[in-house]
């Protein structure tokens, strides 16, 4: 699919029917690693509309020259998650600096976001991020891309990097990411969100740490934490078993709160 939003056409893969939750990848990526690493945790739930957009300047939606900055971005995706729910309440899903922007559009329309889930989460005043260590495998394997973001580096996961992460890197618009990056932080820090939250980190997270995800407890009194051992940034191909089991606890606390 792809709809014209905020200026934008984004496009954007779905499956399934009923309440949408928008799920945003990563920098440098593309929705083909956040479908693979979500939509086997989520395909299972009956009346979830499950969609996963390229982000501007990623895969195939454009980041057009006026988009300078996170808080565009941002506004983009409130128009396009307003195009997709038809007005009514969806759940936000992210993972890296995907998770940075749900945050933004979480406090930017807090009534109609009913749920929120915050994987390997990028926030400012990242932290006590530790030095890379692979905890599995032989080493060795894959490119430096795939050696300084997985911790587990065994055959099975240089697969998943080479089907779902390393192709995006030819469809990223350099320029644009290069300018949007200049101002990546929300020009204003997001106020509290009530609503049933998620927050996970990797403890061997060598790209944001795990420290300033724990912070996000203070700003998110209905947070569950989970720092998992043994997984870095890459955490959603290292441990799908565990964010299956997060992701269901999460969606329960949505379901709950109506």
């Amino acid at each position: 699919m792809a709809s014209r939003a905020g200026g934008v056409v984004i496009h954007a893969v779905e499956h399934g029917s009923g309440r949408p939750v928008l799920v945003l990848h990563g920098a440098d990526v593309d929705h083909r690693e956040t479908e693979a690493c979500f939509e086997p945790a989520l395909e299972g739930v009956a009346g979830l509309r499950r969609v996963y957009p390229d982000l501007p300047g990623t895969g195939r939606t454009p980041a057009p020259g006026w988009m300078r900055s996170a808080d565009d971005v941002v506004d983009a995706l409130l128009a396009f998650a307003d195009e997709v729910s038809g007005g009514d309440a969806y759940l936000l899903a992210g993972h890296s600096a995907g998770a940075y922007l749900a945050q933004g559009m979480a406090a930017r329309r807090p009534g109609q976001v009913a749920g929120l889930a915050l994987v390997c989460p990028l926030v400012p005043g990242v932290r006590d991020v530790p030095a890379h260590r692979v905890v599995a495998g032989p080493g060795g394997l894959g490119d430096d891309v795939f050696g300084s973001y997985f911790v587990v580096q065994t055959p099975e996961m240089l697969d998943r990097y080479e089907r779902f992460v390393a192709p995006a890197a030819a469809l990223v618009d350099e320029a644009a990411m290069a300018r949007i990056g200049e101002r990546w932080e929300l020009s204003s820090g997001p106020p509290p969100y009530a609503g049933p939250t998620l927050v996970v980190a990797g403890r061997l997270d060598s790209t944001v740490g795990h420290a300033a995800a724990v912070d996000l407890l203070g700003t998110h009194p209905r947070a569950s934490l989970a720092v998992v051992d043994e997984a870095g940034h890459a955490l959603p191909h290292e441990r799908p078993e565990v964010l299956r089991a997060l992701l269901a606890e999460w969606l329960t606390r949505v379901e709950r709160s109506g």
